[in-house]
């Protein structure tokens, strides 16, 4: 088995042991992604729609580092902190995917990092 990392030259370096994403036999795990701005590594304001769009760059550029797009993506998962922000999150979300949509897991969590109210990962065709 080999593995490639992938890392986009649009985002803060990950702050643990672990990759923006990984190739490994034709699929690409793209690691959870907070609402954090990479200009200033926190999480921006403006609540779940701010965040929920931010994830989305974040996912995109890792997505270009890659070569893919969010055509390519198979799976998400999205961990929220409160799940009466699934519908606000829906709206975002619906902006990035058409038919067919990725299948999807949906999670209500306790806490996020960087005090996120969203993280979204993804599992890629490569």
């Amino acid at each position: 088995m080999s593995k490639i990392a992938i890392t986009s030259p649009e985002l803060t370096p990950p702050v643990g042991p672990f990759s923006q994403a990984i190739e490994v036999d034709g699929l690409l795990y793209v690691s959870g992604h907070v609402g954090q701005d990479p200009a200033t590594g926190k999480v921006v304001e403006g609540g779940i729609v701010a965040e929920t769009e931010r994830v989305f760059q974040n996912l995109s550029a890792v997505l270009k580092a890659a070569g893919k797009s969010f055509d390519h993506v198979a799976c998400t998962r999205v961990f929220l902190t409160n799940m009466s922000d699934y519908a606000a999150m829906n709206g975002v979300y619906a902006k990035y995917f058409g038919p067919p949509f990725p299948a999807r897991t949906a999670i209500g969590v306790a806490a996020l990092p960087l005090g996120a109210c969203v993280e979204i990962d993804l599992v890629v065709k490569a």
